[in-house]
């Protein structure tokens, strides 16, 4: 017989470099141990087939699962029977769009985040097979929250790049259910975007609705910043001291907005199965100007209560959702701890269509109000400083001194800081607020002093001030933690719109008044 091969063999194909991520490997190191188990059973002798599995007679037939991507859902199941069910789903380790010019190495089920939308009924005979692409580098295995037995199938499903994986379960309990790999380090398989939805309809159904969506949350850890451009690591420091670069819907910033919201129309009643695959935050989940009908809490069946604003959803766990639309409009989805909306990209869009009820509702809808980077302004400025930075490319290949582009590239970049970070008190055409929001509009303020403009987006303003002749006594808070460029950008944007005309703020220029700043508080000018 040829004896097992040691261990060390396998771990050389994907090797673990323990002297550069030490501290994760050692909070890791249970599962590291059951990895490490894994790997060597793989290597074992075959062992001797097992006896036939008994007869399920409450099993007719089979079929192939319908899988789908966020935030599609698999239809309704129809049947009143238990069957057989097959799901194929393959790891792909891909590089993807996080936010608008930064991109990150996720590792996904189906090659999105989150994974497919996996959909069963209770009594069905699930067989999964698990395939992990040959061009991945790590080995990957998945734990379906969904599965009674070992890991969640973590222990059957454990797969070696360009390998597959088979086991069966028996959907025992009806309900909405997280799957994620648990492959060591768990906590990076997750961050990196491991985790999707598994439901297990009850035999008897759950009542219609017109529209289901799906959608889940997670927290992603990169070495950059928000909204630094190209392609950013993963940061395992920020990971282990839980905090999350980006927090976002569905994978990425704007993923629900725009061109991809989601759509409905007025008396339809629709239903967000919401998932938080974390790794590591609790989501406060709510949608600005709805209310839940009814709330299937922590993904049970049994509706838990109605008339509900905001419910939580524990990282690794689920809810559903269940509300009818009266009034048309654009309503938001966001976690409401509302940094995380606004500021880290947890925020999505629901577009309804229809007539308007002016009995329910008769006030003025201003998206913009709600939307920060969303807005349309905002999601035309992404369009156009993409066509922009192919005209710069063009015309630097037939002429390599021309720069006439790159200030109109700033504007753009400039205008989506804007409406991410200012227009909700300064005002989408930059009027601002009476006594209160100077304008920015043909501002002598603004304009006569560069360095000083810098200077108040970085350290705040408090006080009277006079602009244009009118007083305005009102707070802006410092700005200091947008990096340079953006900073740069956003300034000049202002400086030529809403009738304004000057010169590009460079990052150089922010840099330089940041280093000569005083800590950063609200400046007083009185």
């Amino acid at each position: 017989m040829t004896p097992t091969p040691p261990p060390v063999l396998i771990h050389s194909k994907v090797p673990f470099r323990p002297h550069r991520n030490l501290l994760v490997a050692l909070l890791s190191g249970a599962t590291l141990l059951a990895t490490h188990f894994q790997l060597r059973a793989q290597t074992a002798p075959a062992a001797p087939a097992s006896p036939l599995r008994t007869v399920d007679s409450t099993i007719q037939g089979s079929e192939i699962a319908v899988l789908t991507s966020a935030p599609e859902v698999p239809p309704p199941i129809r049947r009143r029977h238990a069957t057989k069910v097959v799901v194929n789903l393959e790891v792909k380790e891909v590089v993807k769009r996080i936010a608008d010019g930064t991109e990150y190495l996720f590792w996904t089920f189906g090659g999105d985040v989150p994974g497919k939308f996996i959909r069963v009924r209770e009594g069905d005979q699930v067989e999964f097979h698990l395939m992990n692409h040959p061009t991945s580098k790590m080995p990957h295995n998945i734990d379906l929250h969904a599965v009674t037995g070992p890991g969640g199938g973590a222990a059957s499903s454990f797969t070696a790049p360009g390998h597959a994986s088979q086991f069966s379960f028996k959907a025992l309990n009806p309900g909405l259910y997280v799957y994620h790999c648990a492959t060591a380090p768990v906590g990076m398989h997750v961050a990196n975007g491991m985790y999707g939805l598994i439901l297990v309809e009850p035999k008897e159904g759950l009542p219609p609705v017109d529209r289901e969506f799906y959608v889940m949350q997670g927290d992603f850890y990169t070495v950059g910043k928000f909204g630094d451009e190209g392609l950013q690591a993963f940061d395992s420091n920020k990971a282990l001291d839980e905090r999350p670069t980006y927090v976002v819907f569905n994978g990425s910033v704007g993923s629900l907005v725009g061109d991809r919201a989601l759509k409905a129309k007025v008396g339809e009643t629709v239903r967000i199965y919401f998932g938080n695959g974390g790794p590591n935050l609790s989501s406060s989940f709510h949608v600005i100007g709805e209310i839940f009908d009814t709330v299937f809490q922590e993904g049970g069946i049994l509706p838990s209560q109605k008339n509900v604003q905001t419910t939580m959803v524990p990282s690794g766990g689920s809810v559903f959702v269940d509300f009818k639309l009266d009034v048309p409009g654009t309503f938001i989805l966001v976690d409401h701890a509302l940094f995380r909306a606004f500021g880290k990209g947890a925020l999505g869009m629901l577009k309804v269509e229809g007539k308007n009820d002016l009995a329910l509702y008769s006030g003025k809808e201003v998206d913009a109000v709600y939307l920060g980077q969303q807005a349309d302004a905002g999601s035309a400025a992404e369009k156009k400083v993409e066509s922009l930075k192919s005209q710069m490319q063009a015309a630097i290949r037939s002429d390599p001194k021309i720069a006439s582009l790159s200030k109109e590239i700033q504007m753009e970049k400039g205008k989506q800081v804007y409406m991410q970070t200012c227009f909700v008190c300064h005002q989408v055409g930059g009027e601002g607020f009476p006594g209160q929001i100077p304008p920015l509009g043909k501002s002598d303020f603004l304009m006569a002093d560069v360095d000083r403009s810098i200077g108040i987006v970085l350290q705040g303003k408090s006080g009277e001030l006079v602009v244009n002749g009118k007083k305005f006594n009102g707070t802006m808070i410092p700005h200091n933690h947008l990096p340079d460029d953006q900073i740069a950008n956003v300034l000049t944007y202002v400086r030529n719109s809403f009738g304004n005309t000057g010169a590009a703020v460079s990052p150089e220029q922010v840099r330089l008044i940041r280093s000569t700043a005083p800590a950063a508080k609200a400046e007083t000018f009185e």
